[in-house]
């Protein structure tokens, strides 16, 4: 049940590509790579796209930083793991502004998803002038440890009646960072008293703010040990995300 019973009708989802702008060499050429909708290698979001479009969705993408008029039409907007210094040697960070005008367009009835890392892999500070917005801040500290492939268990996180996963009942996320929340946001997702997923409603619209970029390729496609559902969680979680879209009358 990919899309939950949802069908998107011309629904945009935005990915930015302006906080997280990485680019590596390849064949003497400079490329950009790291959460992209057509990157088909581990580090890529191709399958997570997929599920987006099997639900009727459109994928874009957005280069610059956001404004009331390249917002205009994006149903959900995503961004993750914007860039520290180590990454991109100018990173664009998340301004005041930025946050306040990405604020005005959920509120509006948007739907804005936040991935962010363990704190040495993000750019935590900015980030949270915009999570701070509804009420969420992405920790400095280091949760769900994997030391290596022996200690895989310490990543697992059972999701069994979780309302955000219809389908998966145990995730696996390595390596990230905890949420604070308070009002208008709440946990959606604990492990060990720690909150790893929380979400806001914000006027018209919604926030879904996840400690992990975690929903790339090298989880999501179907080669984590058995009992291990990141697969299904991208469905899961694509098909809640667009049911929170306002439909237009």
């Amino acid at each position: 049940m990919i899309c939950q019973g949802y069908k998107a009708t011309a629904q945009v989802v935005r990915l930015d590509y302006y906080f997280n702008r990485e680019v590596h060499t390849v064949a003497g050429e400079a490329k950009r790579f790291h959460y992209l909708w057509d990157e088909k290698e581990n580090t890529g979001y191709s399958i997570w796209g997929d599920t987006f479009k099997r639900c009727g969705a459109t994928l874009d993408s957005l280069p610059t930083a956001p404004t009331a008029g390249n917002l205009k039409g994006t149903s959900i907007y995503i961004i993750v793991d914007p860039d520290t210094k180590k990454e991109s040697p100018k990173p664009n960070y998340i301004t005041q502004q930025d946050a306040d005008v990405i604020a005005r367009w959920v509120k509006a009835g948007g739907v804005l998803v936040m991935l962010a890392n363990d704190s040495a892999n993000v750019e935590l500070p900015h980030f949270n002038i915009l999570a701070n917005k509804f009420g969420m801040n992405f920790n400095n500290d280091l949760q769900n440890h994997v030391i290596d492939d022996s200690h895989f268990e310490d990543g697992a996180i059972i999701t069994t009646g979780n309302p955000l996963f219809k389908t998966a009942q145990k995730i696996f996320m390595k390596d990230v960072c905890s949420i604070s929340t308070t009002l208008p946001a709440k946990p959606a997702l604990i492990k060990n008293g720690v909150t790893l997923i929380a979400q806001a409603k914000f006027g018209k619209g919604t926030v879904l703010a996840i400690a992990d970029p975690w929903l790339y390729n090298e989880y999501t496609n179907g080669r984590l040990p058995a009992g291990y559902e990141n697969d299904k969680a991208a469905n899961d979680i694509s098909g809640w995300l667009l049911a929170q879209v306002k439909q237009k009358k």
